[in-house]
């Protein structure tokens, strides 16, 4: 979700006020892929090199997510995703990782899934796998044995990525998780991306040729 600070920059706004444009746009995106009936989604929220922001930038995020969670725990959620807060939380306040603990006891019976990556990098995600493969002593690890200890387990691996804000890179996103996705960029800040770019993101992917390494055969 890339663009905040140059959508409130464009406008001569301070940044904060394009994460908190931000954050409604990430609520928009959310409400629509629930109409999409979308199995998994996953938003890059917060990463492991965001903290180099500037202090107070850190902050009015932080304080943005707190706002967030509580108003999400406020409302009536006939209409939701299971949410599972991906990354390492060890950074975030007491405060913070309890309301990600409610929340994601709070949505347990929603059907699709919601992951807000906060305080992720791909690369660390990894470390802490294999980490937890040598504790428990595995020594001929296989593929499945990584996936089953990344913060992703039990998901499928990623079909489609989509990046805005006009770069062109991963920035340590499911490395592991997105070996065979397609990629989607856009020229659109994320505050102004809408329901009808997601469509024709769905739709640009739809027309790809998914051969996973293989060949497609066509019939004569």
């Amino acid at each position: 979700m890339d663009g905040n600070g140059r959508w409130a920059k464009s406008r001569l706004m301070p940044r904060l006020a394009g994460h908190k444009e931000g954050v409604e746009n990430f609520k928009r995106i959310a409400e629509y892929l629930i109409e999409l009936d979308i199995e998994v989604a996953t938003f890059y929220a917060f990463s492991t090199e965001n903290w180099k922001r500037p202090q107070d930038e850190v902050e009015n995020i932080m304080s943005l997510l707190v706002e967030y969670l509580e108003k999400w725990l406020a409302q009536n959620n006939e209409k939701n995703m299971r949410f599972r807060f991906i990354g390492d939380r060890r950074a975030f306040s007491p405060r913070i990782q309890a309301l990600m603990d409610e929340v994601e006891k709070k949505s347990s019976h929603f059907r699709n899934q919601l992951n807000l990556a906060l305080n992720y990098g791909s690369r660390d995600e990894l470390a802490r796998a294999f980490r937890l493969l040598a504790e428990e002593g595995k020594k001929d690890i296989t593929p499945e044995d990584i996936s089953s200890h990344l913060y992703t387990v039990g998901q499928p691996d990623v079909d489609l990525i989509i990046r805005t804000g006009g770069e062109i890179r991963l920035s340590n996103f499911l490395l592991y998780q997105s070996a065979y996705a397609e990629f989607y960029f856009s020229d659109k800040l994320w505050p102004d991306f809408s329901s009808e770019d997601l469509d024709d993101a769905i739709a640009y992917f739809n027309h790809r040729e998914r051969r996973f390494g293989g060949v497609i055969e066509r019939k004569p």
